[in-house]
């Protein structure tokens, strides 16, 4: 699930992320891109990908039912657009639209 959230806190990404109970995975240089994990080891778990971009914080975000079974492998049983990912998506955007 996409969403964006406009004229973010004025904060670091790592320190606002972790209020909002994520943990830094990763950073794509490439890309241009973050990755956050809820919770930090574990399945099923809530992972997304960020994009900062202008004043605008971009969020991809999805729940890894399970790891991949296969080494080389991303596919992970991703559920992207369930009630459990849009009330993720909702809690986000409230926590860090409130600040």
């Amino acid at each position: 699930m996409k969403f964006t959230i406009e004229n973010p806190p004025k904060e670091n990404i790592y320190n606002l992320m972790r209020k909002a109970g994520y943990f830094f995975q990763k950073e794509d240089k490439e890309k241009e891109e973050f990755s956050f994990t809820r919770p930090a080891r574990g399945y099923p778990r809530f992972h997304l990908f960020l994009k900062i971009k202008n004043k605008s914080l971009i969020f991809s975000l999805h729940l890894d039912q399970k790891k991949p079974i296969y080494k080389g492998t991303t596919t992970h049983s991703g559920e992207y657009n369930s009630e459990i990912v849009k009330e993720e998506a909702k809690r986000i955007d409230k926590l860090l639209s409130g600040f």
